[in-house]
């Protein structure tokens, strides 16, 4: 009783396609896909290791501030009441 059978999703997917039309379903579709398929390229591009950007090294204890540091710019964040 909890799960259905094949003609249950038949009749679903005819009364979807007399509903929405098959036109919209294939746009659906193809961005759908084209989402997916965005999705994968960003994560092979975010996992891939960056040869171009050299790791900065730690800061040096009781030394001088080095470059990133003297770069920082503090700010005050004020909320709307």
């Amino acid at each position: 009783m909890g799960s259905f059978s094949l003609w249950h999703w038949l009749i679903v997917l005819v009364i979807v396609m007399l509903v929405f039309g098959t036109k919209k379903l294939r746009n659906l579709g193809s961005d759908l896909g084209g989402a997916v398929k965005g999705f994968k390229d960003g994560m092979k591009e975010g996992s891939a290791p960056s040869e171009e950007k050299p790791a900065t090294p730690a800061p040096a204890v009781g030394g001088t501030p080095s470059a990133s540091e003297k770069n920082t710019i503090d700010v005050e964040v004020k909320h709307k009441s």
